[in-house]
């Protein structure tokens, strides 16, 4: 069943008609639990309050299906314009970048030199940019990007996917650069990637490990307290610099743990996402943890002491709404 529930909402997250309508509902369906606003100013004042808890951020400027060169421009356009007000507000901050946003699927060298802008004024600024993961399509172009980049940039970075089979061989490829560690958030077939949580999680821990026993800087992105626990201990054990790893947790899950691994000394950065379209985030992040979908409900239902919202059958009607309309064009397709 949880594997069928996982399906359903990364299945959403993919659906193009969904993602624009959902836009027109704003945080109605209750993503604002997990994505921190839809504007830079909105941001401004998340990652300071986070700063001052001695929490570090990274901002991702939500985007997906960008298949014109206009958009992807103004996408970067935007991302520079962050990399700014970073500067100006002096934030502990970095950002975070999608290429498929940035115009990959369009053309890869156009792509390329999108992100060359974006590097030339994180550079200028010191601050770093780093390249997410994105379906298992996209892998090795993301990867060939990086590599480019990397050429005449050091203040780059990417994620791996430790469901991928081929993720630890590439860990070696990767030794000398920045990245973030994560699980991932696909659906991807058994030819490429894991599919049970057994397996997944093991590759992770071999993975964390081996990076943490290196000397590049990297992100163990994990909300799960067993695999951090874990390497709370091989990093006790192992004599590890704490100043060579940092946890990172998506913004609005388990708040409490980010706090307190920041209490504990350790470095604690918050990815942060925001913007207009956010329907595709939101739904991968239910798709990882479906009982999220309690905190949803709750939050488009009840105000904070728990008392019947004023007008909650709009939000209702508007999730609602979305959904039938999904099952309806879904069941035309199979009939």
């Amino acid at each position: 069943m949880s594997n069928l529930t996982r399906d359903f909402f990364i299945g959403l997250s993919n659906n193009k008609f969904l993602n624009t309508n959902a836009k027109k509902w704003g945080f109605r369906l209750g993503a604002e639990k997990f994505v921190a606003g839809t504007t830079i100013d909105s941001i401004v004042c998340a990652v300071k309050k986070l700063n001052q808890h001695g929490l570090r951020a990274t901002l991702d400027n939500l985007g997906e299906f960008v298949s014109d060169k206009t958009e992807a421009c103004a996408a970067k356009d935007q991302i520079i314009r962050i990399l700014h007000h970073i500067k100006e507000e002096q934030l502990d901050c970095h950002v975070s970048v999608k290429l498929t946003q940035l115009g990959l699927d369009i053309d890869q060298e156009f792509c390329v030199n999108n992100v060359r802008e974006i590097l030339a004024v994180a550079a200028d600024h010191g601050t770093f940019i780093n390249i997410d993961m994105e379906k298992y399509d996209h892998y090795h172009k993301t990867l060939d990007v990086l590599f480019e980049l990397r050429k005449d940039y050091t203040n780059v970075g990417t994620v791996i996917q430790s469901y991928l089979h081929e993720a630890a061989e590439d860990l070696d490829r990767l030794k000398d650069i920045r990245i973030r560690l994560v699980k991932g958030a696909y659906k991807e077939s058994e030819d490429v990637a894991y599919q049970s949580k057994e397996e997944i999680d093991r590759n992770f821990l071999a993975m964390a490990k081996a990076r943490l026993k290196g000397h590049t800087f990297t992100s163990i992105a994990t909300h799960d307290h067993h695999i951090i626990q874990e390497l709370k201990k091989f990093v006790a054990d192992n004599h590890i610099s704490l100043d060579s790893f940092e946890f990172q947790m998506l913004y609005g899950f388990r708040t409490e743990m980010h706090y307190g691994l920041a209490e504990e000394g350790y470095n604690f950065c918050t990815y942060i996402p925001f913007g207009g379209d956010w329907f595709g985030y939101f739904m991968r992040r239910l798709a990882e943890r479906p009982q999220n979908m309690n905190l949803i409900v709750k939050d488009v239902f009840y105000t904070e002491d728990n008392k019947l919202k004023k007008e909650p059958l709009i939000a209702g009607a508007a999730a609602a709404s979305l959904m039938a309309v999904w099952m309806k064009r879904k069941y035309k397709k199979v009939n």
